[in-house]
């Protein structure tokens, strides 16, 4: 196997359990309400924010050890970012619940606008970054060159590995996903089944959030810069792999992530960087040429 090959899968793999991981928030709203919130990237961007935060405020208090360093700062931006997912809930889809399906569009690309500026205005337009905090690599000996993968690459790909884990585990097995799935197939009925469809779908909203924190935290710690733009392009990115998994399937959004991702890296290692992009968007639309519900979604069925 070439060399060059292996590395920009291992690359791709890694970037493609990010978009991953964003992904599932969008489907995990649109799975439930039919919608999608395009603040989701926002919500990612301000984990990116809430990551550096985390961790100047863990070491000011003299908290200098690596694991409770990472795990004080996932759970920070985890928690932290939750309480913003509940409130774009409250703030940008609840009250236009029964309004007309274009009303919530709006008002979520309005959110988008607003959370832009408000890290714009709060933490300045400057890109800001923090320093490397995983120092090391595995190197492996292929022919006449190597492979190599850094030690915060693995990380990323355990973290993200273990929080799809969780999550699969917490929507099948748990009394919430239980919730979840019905809330899904039927909101009305799971009402009158004693289910309260609005904190249901605001934990929804919560969970999403929470996916998102944790792969702005990882990302954050993987490339070190990040700035008040940074959540649009991935946020796209991600939505993109939602759509070409799947939307609704969270299976199918981590799926199209790593697809995506790993197309990305292998085109811009390959072929050209500067176009890894309109290759990405032009995979997708020959996937939903072929394939319209995406990789694992379920086909559509008029309704006569």
């Amino acid at each position: 196997m070439d060399a060059t090959f292996l590395q920009q899968m291992l690359n791709g793999l890694t970037l493609g359990a990010v978009y991953g991981l964003i992904a599932i928030g969008y489907t995990m709203v649109y799975g439930i309400i039919g919608m999608i919130n395009f603040a989701h990237g926002e919500v990612y961007m301000i984990s990116a924010y809430l990551c550096a935060i985390a961790l100047a405020l863990l070491s000011f208090f003299g908290l200098h050890s690596f694991p409770l360093l990472i795990l004080g700062t996932l759970v920070f931006t985890i928690v932290v970012i939750g309480v913003y997912g509940w409130v774009i809930e409250r703030i940008a889809y609840r009250p236009l619940r029964n309004s007309t399906r274009l009303a919530p569009l709006i008002s979520a690309i309005g959110m988008s606008l607003i959370l832009q500026n408000y890290a714009q205005i709060s933490q300045g337009p400057r890109q800001q970054g923090i320093p490397t905090m995983m120092d090391g690599v595995f190197k492996f000996t292929l022919g006449g060159d190597f492979v190599q993968i850094t030690y915060t690459k693995v990380f990323i790909l355990l973290a993200s590995l273990a929080g799809m884990l969780v999550l699969t585990y917490l929507i099948g097995h748990t009394r919430l996903g239980r919730m979840c799935r019905a809330t899904q197939q039927d909101r009305k009925m799971a009402s009158m089944l004693g289910i309260n469809t609005d904190r249901v779908i605001s934990l929804v909203f919560v969970i999403g959030a929470a996916m998102a924190g944790l792969a702005g935290v990882l990302i954050t710690m993987n490339y070190g810069t990040f700035d008040f733009y940074a959540g649009f392009i991935i946020g796209i990115k991600a939505f993109t792999a939602a759509v070409l998994g799947g939307i609704g399937s969270l299976p199918g959004a981590m799926l199209g992530g790593l697809i995506l991702g790993v197309a990305e890296a292998q085109f811009a290692g390959m072929v050209n960087s500067d176009y890894k992009d309109v290759f990405s968007f032009s995979l997708l639309v020959v996937i939903l040429i072929f394939r319209p519900q995406g990789l694992l979604g379920r086909p559509m069925v008029a309704k006569v």
